[in-house]
């Protein structure tokens, strides 16, 4: 029952997250995956990756329907172009890594981003 209710509370936390902070849920399940899994960074990541593409689905169907459509999708269009050009690259770039690398990789992100976010100047 564990193994099925653990990752199933997982992706509810990353999914609210990323719904709310508009930040794909692998800032929550990549380390969920690790800490509660007992994942390797490689394999939370991937994980994380596979769970991002439903979870953005659902999401677009929901904050892009009738009126008042939040997406902007002059901006999408280029942006998911791009996006997609670098992952199909980066995904290989990832195997390279060791575990280590990556969670050190994961964490400076999130503190640089975090940081960034904490101090700036609301508009």
């Amino acid at each position: 029952m564990q193994a099925l209710l653990v990752p199933l509370l997982i992706g509810c936390l990353g999914g609210t997250i990323a719904s709310l902070c508009g930040v794909g849920g692998g800032i929550v399940m990549v380390p969920a995956f690790v800490l509660l899994m007992g994942m390797e960074q490689k394999q939370a990541v991937a994980t994380s990756l596979a769970v991002i593409a439903p979870t953005a689905i659902v999401a677009i169907a929901r904050i892009s329907a009738g009126p008042g459509s939040l997406v902007q999708w002059k901006i999408f269009i280029p942006t998911a172009i791009g996006a997609c050009l670098i992952a199909f690259f980066a995904a290989d770039w990832m195997k390279s890594f060791s575990n280590q690398a990556l969670t050190r990789i994961f964490a400076g992100v999130l503190i640089v981003i975090g940081f960034y976010m904490l101090f700036q100047k609301p508009r």
